[in-house]
């Protein structure tokens, strides 16, 4: 399976720092226990806390090589969240900044073993929980572009859902393969009883062999797609066709890899 980013590295570390400090413009002053919708018992403090916590325990990993057990969990004395949230980011940028994407580094996934690794992963997680406080403040939802849209999805399906419920042991209950297009591009989630996957494929052209093992098909912009599989938009974002118990089956499964 290719882990690689679909998109230009350069560019995924020049966005992971614009949208940290959206993110961290956006809770500086704000009510800390708004909730986040569509995540249940999650706040805006408690997001921003884990997004800064995040980016201290990607630099640790990169640093030491293996899964840290201590770092930073909060801000510190007389530190704002605002703080917490930017220092973060600017050391973590600093250090992949020093560091070519295609650099092998320790991650916790075997299909992309570099520094891109977490380039990518940290800029999605950066994403995703900037456009959370924004809901959460009942502000307009900053655009994602496309390509970032598109790269996110491509990491939902492919690291998230193929690879972390693979090592977790979750299977479905029953057997199905959902389509998902957006972008001109496409992937294939297979789920069965006997375990899961999911790949990209190449351009938008599926093969008659696998379109004859769809059972389902999910459509729509790429920032309505990617916020969707994310549990951040409804259904009615996407367009849904085919066997629907197929993509809800899917969905629920990306809610318990993301969790």
């Amino acid at each position: 399976m290719n882990g690689k980013a679909l998109i230009d590295q350069t560019r995924l570390l020049d966005v992971l720092e614009i949208e940290a400090t959206v993110l961290a413009e956006t809770v500086d002053g704000a009510r800390e226990e708004l909730r986040i919708p569509n995540c249940p018992g999650l706040t805006v403090g408690e997001t921003a806390r884990h997004v800064g916590s995040g980016y201290r325990v990607a630099l640790e990993w990169i640093r030491t090589g293996d899964s840290p057990e201590t770092w930073q969990r909060e801000p510190g004395p007389f530190q704002s969240l605002r703080d917490y949230v930017i220092s973060g980011v600017r050391e973590l940028v600093d250090e992949l900044s020093r560091h070519e994407p295609s650099e092998p580094c320790s991650t916790w996934w075997a299909a992309d073993s570099t520094y891109g690794f977490w380039r990518r992963r940290m800029t999605h997680e950066t994403v995703i929980h900037r456009v959370d406080v924004q809901a959460a403040m009942d502000l307009e939802i900053g655009e994602i572009a496309d390509d970032i849209a598109v790269d996110g999805v491509d990491e939902i399906l492919t690291l998230w859902l193929g690879h972390r419920l693979t090592v977790q042991g979750v299977v479905g209950t029953r057997d199905g393969t959902v389509a998902v297009r957006t972008g001109e591009k496409a992937w294939l989630v297979r789920v069965t009883t006997g375990g899961l996957g999911a790949w990209r494929v190449p351009g938008t052209d599926i093969d008659r062999t696998d379109r004859s093992r769809i059972d389902a098909e999910i459509t729509g912009p790429p920032s309505n797609v990617y916020r969707y599989l994310w549990g951040r938009m409804p259904e009615i974002a996407v367009h849904r066709e085919g066997d629907i118990d197929a993509i809800n089956q899917m969905w629920a499964l990306l809610r318990v890899a993301t969790r």
